[in-house]
């Protein structure tokens, strides 16, 4: 894969575009005694400003694992476009009520059976401090193609973008 360098792109925005399709990812958390630990999250990424926001129980294991180790990292992936994005950042724990319900869905219901006012509501702010991602070209016969060339000429095979971008204080929202 090759690397490129941003082309003075917002790097938040060019985040958001990234995973704004992507509503399932993989957040990986520290446990107590070292082990890391992921589980599927549903991601809150409506207007990204450089924080990414899920619903959590607050008695749930992720939260204890969050207050003693506050990086994390989600992992997005749309395997229909082959693009995956790995996100890594600092988590925290909100109990906020007015951010529950601004971001609260009737779909969540599934999870929280006892709705939006249910009292172990909490929700994890993940703020972004680096990305990395993997795109490759939707098209699978350029894919092929490339694919087949570097076999013939030896050259090695890059099927698409691969890039770094580091949101530094841009991923940090003032508290």
């Amino acid at each position: 894969m090759t690397t490129k360098k941003t082309e003075k792109k917002d790097p938040i925005a060019q985040l958001g575009e990234l995973i704004q399709d992507i509503k399932v990812t993989m957040m990986t958390t520290v446990e107590a005694d070292g082990c890391i630990r992921s589980r599927p999250m549903w991601t809150h990424n409506e207007n990204f400003n450089g924080e990414l926001w899920f619903f959590t129980n607050e008695s749930a294991p992720k939260v204890d694992e969050i207050q003693g180790e506050q990086h994390v990292n989600l992992a997005y992936s749309d395997a229909s476009r082959d693009r995956y994005v790995s996100v890594s950042g600092t988590a925290r724990v909100v109990r906020d009520r007015q951010k529950i319900h601004e971001l609260w869905n009737p779909a969540l219901k599934a999870w929280f059976p006892k709705g939006v006012d249910d009292p172990d509501i909490a929700l994890i702010c993940v703020s972004v401090n680096k990305a990395e991602y993997w795109d490759t070209p939707n098209k699978r016969m350029v894919q092929l193609v490339g694919f087949v060339k570097s076999v013939l000429t030896g050259e090695k095979y890059r099927p698409g973008e691969h890039e770094k971008i580091d949101l530094g204080d841009a991923g940090r929202s003032m508290h």
